[in-house]
């Protein structure tokens, strides 16, 4: 018990010794003040997945086709608005995308990447809406552990990155995932209008390929950044490499199960083997006499009255045979 007090005050010092080195412009931003409010958010998250299927599990599946049709596009819209600030804001900055300092002064270029910096972070926190859609579609199937995975974890750590770090290299990860959830949420919407549009949606693993290609060019960039000993968090650095890592894992295993994996088929069974003198039957074995014999072993076709054909013309008579 002693020892839990220990380290409960411990981290609770180390999170106030952490706050008097925080980014004083973005701490009275809406969530920013301290972690509750993201924590709240991301545990009724998780509480939504356990409870949304047991909800939804006796009632049919809502199709909310209109308001797909919006939520997507207006997040194409959304992350394309951060795409766009960061680029504009880290050129008028004279930003290194290579290597770049947080400067938390009041400059306005500085004070605009970190406002876009922290309307990225608010989009995570919307996205969480994807899960919500896909349990009331009851879509259960696409809230797998990479999906709750991803889209938790994001919203969480952001929230870090911008009570610390809102500028500098921070921008480099953010500006490029901007601009594939441009992509990727223009494919949803277009194929929230149905089967008809879906079926010319030719590329949609393209973008599991372009987020696999995201997460490598993230650990080279950060990488780089280590070797250069860039003036950013190094601790952030190794952090972010070990959590590229696990989506380069939990992606690459999502393609391969998704475009390259191929079932086995089941094996046929063998087809009957045709017997050597033509008997064609239903069963393993069949007449001598070139009878075709069903499922059931019936004659099909009667001997005649007479007599049996023996082979050389002549019909052998019923009864005894006369002497000469």
């Amino acid at each position: 018990m002693e020892l839990t007090t220990h380290l409960i005050n411990d981290t609770m010092n180390l999170y106030k010794w952490a706050l008097t080195i925080a980014d004083k412009r973005v701490e009275k931003w809406p969530l920013m003040d301290n972690p509750l409010p993201t924590l709240a958010i991301s545990s009724s998250y998780l509480l939504f997945l356990w409870l949304g299927p047991k909800y939804m599990q006796n009632r049919e599946p809502l199709q909310l086709q209109k308001t797909l049709i919006v939520y997507n596009f207006s997040m194409v819209i959304f992350n394309f608005f951060i795409c766009k600030e960061l680029f504009l804001a880290a050129r008028a900055a004279g930003y290194s995308y290579i290597c770049q300092s947080v400067d938390y002064s009041d400059d306005p270029n500085e004070v605009r990447i970190a406002a876009a910096l922290w309307w990225y972070f608010i989009s995570k926190g919307v996205e969480y809406l994807d899960t919500v859609f896909f349990i009331l579609r009851k879509k259960f199937n696409q809230v797998s552990f990479l999906h709750v995975y991803h889209h938790c974890t994001m919203f969480t750590l952001w929230w870090i990155g911008i009570k610390w770090v809102a500028g500098g290299q921070s921008f480099f990860g953010a500006h490029m995932n901007a601009a594939i959830h441009v992509l990727m949420y223009l494919y949803y919407g277009l194929a929230s209008f149905g089967p008809k549009i879906q079926k010319c949606l030719w590329w949609k693993k393209y973008l599991t390929v372009i987020q696999m290609v995201q997460f490598h060019v993230t650990i080279g960039h950060t990488a780089l950044s280590l070797y250069m000993d860039c003036e950013f968090p190094h601790w952030m650095h190794y952090a972010l490499i070990c959590y590229a890592l696990t989506f380069i894992a939990l992606f690459g295993n999502f393609y391969y199960q998704t475009y390259r994996h191929t079932p086995r088929q089941p094996r046929e069974p063998k087809a009957a083997k045709a017997l050597s003198n033509g008997v064609s039957n239903g069963l393993s074995k069949g007449l001598g006499n070139g009878a075709v014999v069903g499922g059931g072993g019936k004659v099909e076709e009667k001997e005649r009255s007479s007599g049996v054909d023996n082979g050389n013309g002549r019909r052998k008579r019923k009864g005894r045979t006369k002497r000469d």
